[in-house]
C-alpha cells in the first residue's frame, strides 16, 4: 500500500495523513477511551497528592463514605452509580471504535 501511494506521487506526509491516520483510527479510540477509564477511575494517585477534603475526587469521596461501622449502602450505591455513568455513555457512543481498536489488523 505504501509503495502504491508512492507511485501515485504521494509524499511522506500525504501517505501519513491519507492511509496511516484512518487505518489506525480505531486505535486511537481505543486508546483514548481506555485512558480516559483509567484517568475516571483513579484512586491511589490523588489520594497521596490531595491534602484538603474540598479537593477530593468522586472516587475518593465514595471511599469517605463507605465508614467502618455503618455504612449508607443506599448513599453508596447511588454515588457508584453516578460515577460509573460516564464510563458507560462514552463507551456505548465510541463501541464501534473500541472493538476496532480492540481487533486490530484482524480482517472480517
Amino acid at each position: 500500500m505504501l509503495e502504491a501511494a508512492r507511485v501515485d506521487g504521494a509524499n511522506e506526509l500525504k501517505i501519513f495523513f491519507r492511509i496511516f491516520v484512518p487505518s489506525m483510527k480505531g486505535t486511537y479510540a481505543a486508546a483514548a477511551i481506555y485512558i480516559f477509564m483509567t484517568s475516571w477511575n483513579n484512586y491511589l494517585w490523588p489520594l497521596i497528592v490531595l491534602q484538603t477534603n474540598d479537593q477530593q475526587t468522586t472516587t475518593l469521596l465514595i471511599s469517605s463514605l463507605s465508614s467502618a461501622y455503618n455504612p449508607d449502602y443506599g448513599v453508596i450505591m447511588s454515588g457508584i452509580a453516578i460515577v460509573t455513568l460516564p464510563v458507560i455513555v462514552i463507551f456505548f457512543a465510541f463501541q464501534r471504535q473500541f472493538v476496532e481498536g480492540m481487533l486490530g489488523s484482524v480482517k472480517q
